[in-house]
């Protein structure tokens, strides 16, 4: 049987410490914070990450440098067979794509899965790529695997500021003016490759309500998930305030019983999108195979 090793990025919300449990690399995402290059989980941890937004720091993400990956995939394949490398959507970075070109110069050695996942999701992809490795698949059945149930996850996230969404030019600096009076939270979406509005809530506490309706309308419609068949990881996820997501997480508890809920931090490849926070309930169709 080859050895096969699993490779992420730092969007899966997998850490460092938690890659070296799992038996997973994993490439720190890069930052420029006032045109200074930093690391996701190795120079800039989450709580620095916040209070740079805060001061108003000028932050853009960026791509894995091209050496860098290779130089993690051809450090691995001395020791490994063949690679799965399981990066942020390529709807939301074209560092996935940048990857797939790469990967061209490895003779198939190295299989770049593009399932349109990240964070929480994109996490359970590494936990099902894991299992796949260990019951015998190849890195290209793993890869056609989970490119084909790709669709088969879902997140809604509601904000607690409009600051960011204006700062990039998602809505204008009129309708944030409005949606700060109103006291309006909007329900964003991420089905697939982008992220999109849900809709719009009066306040955080009817906005989590639209969030776990949603959620609870795609268990049943989109995957058929009854009580005797949970057939879905079901998860949650924030963007920095780690108090509100524990009562976050228990509301979960208390309105889907019977689930185990994994928690994470957001990606701060969103989070710097969205800001402080925001929360997200997410769910991922459990491994078929």
């Amino acid at each position: 049987m080859k050895k096969i090793a699993v490779v992420t990025d730092s969007n899966s919300g997998i850490t460092q410490m938690e890659g070296e449990k799992l038996g997973v690399s994993v490439l720190p995402m890069p930052f420029y914070i006032n045109k200074v290059l930093y690391y996701e989980g190795i120079t800039l941890s989450h709580e620095q990450f916040y209070s740079k937004l805060e001061e108003g720091a000028e932050i853009s993400t960026s791509q894995p440098a091209p050496g860098d990956v290779m130089d993690l995939w051809e450090s691995l394949l001395e020791e490994y067979d063949e690679i799965v490398y399981i990066p942020m959507s390529s709807g939301l970075s074209g560092s996935c794509e940048t990857a797939q070109m790469l990967a061209e110069d490895f003779d198939g050695r190295v299989q770049v899965v593009d399932n349109q996942r990240i964070s929480v999701t994109q996490r359970q992809s590494v936990l099902d790529a894991i299992e796949l490795v260990k019951s015998g698949k190849s890195a290209l059945e793993i890869k056609e695997y989970l490119e084909s149930v790709k669709l088969e996850s879902s997140i809604y996230i509601t904000l607690d500021t409009l600051k960011y969404l204006k700062k990039g030019g998602r809505i204008t600096p009129a309708a944030a003016a409005i949606g700060t009076v109103l006291n309006l939270k909007p329900v964003l979406q991420i089905q697939g490759e982008k992220l999109d509005a849900y809709s719009k809530s009066r306040g955080k506490k009817q906005a989590k309500k639209v969030m776990i309706e949603a959620m609870r309308k795609d268990m049943e419609e989109r995957f058929g998930c009854t009580e005797d068949n949970q057939n879905i990881h079901l998860q949650a996820s924030y963007a920095g305030n780690e108090e509100e997501a524990l009562l976050w997480k228990e509301e979960l508890e208390n309105e889907f019983p019977g689930y185990k809920i994994h928690m994470d931090p957001l990606s701060l490849s969103i989070a710097c999108h969205i800001g402080y926070g925001a929360l997200a309930i997410a769910c991922s169709k459990k491994n078929q195979l």
